[in-house]
């Protein structure tokens, strides 16, 4: 069965799209089978990974609205192990039509159930906002991951959609837990980020992953040209940074032996 692992922040350019892809496409080429789930209508995780909107016959609102089945959409990539269900600018009216549909909040879980087994890790790119689809994601998942910008203003929002996590926990999903909060676009040599960094540590403690993501211009080449980072140059920090995300996550949830194990078994 699959682990369920949704990326979340209301708050736009942090980092959310761009480690979904990446922390994704990390866990594939570690030989994890992993499926990537573009819940954000901007469908930047559709594209980062290498598809062209314009070729895309159905998407996750076709699985929403019109009761496709997620196996029908489902997209391989050039990456072996890492599969996408692709979005698509439909989806901003998802939530209208859904507004009254019996078990609304769980729609996207129900989609997800059905090949939940063929895979290791689904990765949900929530939109920047605390709407219906988002809650479906956070329904579906088994934790999530906050992306949190190392400026100013990283804790501003950070309280709310903390809130909202534990308003889908009491009421819709007791089991979600906070993966972690990651630490984005990360520059040593600025003070502010350093002070940011040591911050959240002090709020949040635990919660705060080890890994960094640091600024990285490779990182922001590589949606360009519709690959994610570790295709797009192996060798960038970017890459390592989000590899070790990967392996701290692996290692977090004991699924370290669960690899090796695979490999006795070959």
């Amino acid at each position: 069965m699959a682990r369920v692992i949704g990326v979340a922040n209301q708050k736009g350019g942090v980092g959310k799209t761009t480690s979904a892809i990446n922390l994704a496409a990390s866990l594939a080429v570690l030989e994890f089978r992993t499926l990537l789930v573009d819940a954000d209508p901007q469908a930047n995780s559709t594209t980062g990974v290498g598809f062209d909107l314009h070729n895309i016959q159905q998407s996750l609102y076709d699985c929403m609205v019109n009761d496709v089945a997620a196996r029908d959409v489902v997209l391989k990539t050039e990456i072996p192990n890492l599969d996408v269900i692709p979005s698509h600018i439909d989806l901003v009216g998802a939530e209208i039509e859904m507004i009254n549909h019996p078990n609304r909040e769980s729609v996207l879980k129900n989609i997800l159930a059905p090949i939940a087994d063929e895979y290791q890790f689904i990765i949900i790119d929530c939109s920047p906002s605390l709407g219906l689809i988002t809650v479906n994601a956070l329904v579906a998942a088994d934790s999530v991951i906050v992306p949190v910008q190392t400026e100013f203003f990283a804790l501003e929002g950070l309280g709310k959609l903390l809130n909202t996590i534990k308003i889908v926990q009491s009421r819709l999903n007791p089991e979600l837990e906070i993966e972690g909060i990651l630490m984005t676009m990360y520059d040593g040599r600025l003070r502010l980020c350093n002070q940011v960094v040591s911050e959240v540590r002090k709020h949040f403690d635990e919660m705060v992953f080890s890994t960094i993501i640091h600024r990285n211009t490779r990182i922001s080449e590589a949606p360009s040209v519709g690959k994610p980072v570790i295709l797009y140059d192996a060798q960038s920090k970017g890459s390592m940074n989000y590899l070790n995300l990967a392996k701290e996550i692996l290692q977090k949830n004991d699924m370290t032996k669960i690899k090796q194990e695979d490999r006795i078994l070959e």
